[in-house]
């Protein structure tokens, strides 16, 4: 073993092991520290970039006024009361007023908003209230579609497909939109 001081991954990693009767020395461990570092600065990237950024180049409108759909975007995201991750898929519709998004940017979008700690709930209204303010469109309608793993490693193994709906302007007031939106969905 080294004489060197242990780095503040490492002390944690040991306080960790400690706790939950591991042995942080043993050689199948030895490089778990440098690694979760580096897992961290993947899962939590979100914290990192600005969503305005992440969106890109706006375009304009010169005369789209049909919905525009993004299905089946997969993400993945940590949990904020576990540390669990949970993960499936998005789907994002809009009606554009003055402004269009590139596609892939709408994937980067969600991405900021999954690489942080998380409750379905927020990751759902935080991308619909984002693309909301910086699209300005007619309406906008976010579904996200997830399994938590902080309910199927634990007791219950109950591994149930949650989903969560955020709903603004069109989407919201009109049920022609709303339904038009569900079928591309289906």
């Amino acid at each position: 073993m080294s004489d060197k001081p242990l780095t503040q991954a490492e002390l944690e990693f040991h306080a960790f092991c400690a706790r939950i009767g591991e042995n942080p020395t043993r050689a199948g461990l030895s490089n778990t520290p440098k690694r979760l570092q580096e897992l961290e600065s993947t899962l939590y990237s979100g914290y990192a970039t600005n969503p305005k950024d992440a969106l890109g180049t706006l375009f304009d409108n010169d005369n789209m006024d049909q919905m525009v759909l993004v299905k089946d975007i997969v993400f993945y995201s940590m949990c904020e009361h576990h540390l669990l991750p949970f993960f499936g898929h998005i789907h994002i519709g809009y009606v554009p007023k003055d402004k269009l998004a590139g596609l892939s940017g709408i994937v980067r979008l969600v991405e900021v908003f999954a690489k942080r700690l998380q409750i379905q709930e927020n990751l759902t209204n935080q991308i619909a209230d984002e693309l909301s303010h910086l699209l300005e469109p007619k309406g906008v309608m976010v579904v996200c579609e997830a399994q938590h793993l902080c309910m199927s490693m634990r007791a219950s193994n109950a591994s149930p497909l949650i989903k969560t709906s955020a709903l603004r302007g069109l989407f919201r007031s009109d049920p022609k939109t709303r339904a038009e939106f569900l079928e591309l969905l289906s």
